[in-house]
């Protein structure tokens, strides 16, 4: 693996554990109300999808270790060009049940 791929899933896995950081002992409704909260969370949820969209171009294979690659490049063009259809509670729902599988694929993918 190159040092440019591995410095994007780097990039990933610290975006991924920002938003850990972020939402840690925050009840849904804080988040739902707080557009600074959102906003940060959404900010990550793109440099995600962006560092996975371009490690993916430079490695195919990169889909095997992470098979919902698409969705998450789709979800960050969605927040992008989208923006004003982005459902909060979709985005909660993300980050408490996906991201946490995707750290765990991100690191395995890079021992």
């Amino acid at each position: 693996m190159s040092p440019r791929i591995i410095k994007r899933l780097e990039d990933a896995i610290e975006a991924c554990e920002r938003v850990q950081g972020f939402l840690k002992n925050i009840p849904i409704d804080t988040f739902l109300g707080s557009e600074l909260l959102r906003s940060a969370v959404e900010r990550q949820l793109e440099i995600i999808g962006e560092a996975l969209n371009a490690a993916s171009k430079a490695d195919e294979s990169l889909v095997n270790t992470i098979p919902d690659l698409p969705r998450i490049v789709g979800l960050r063009n969605r927040l992008i060009h989208g923006y004003d259809s982005v459902d909060a509670e979709i985005i909660w729902d993300v980050v408490k049940h996906n991201v946490p599988i995707l750290v765990r694929q991100l690191k395995r993918g890079l021992a």
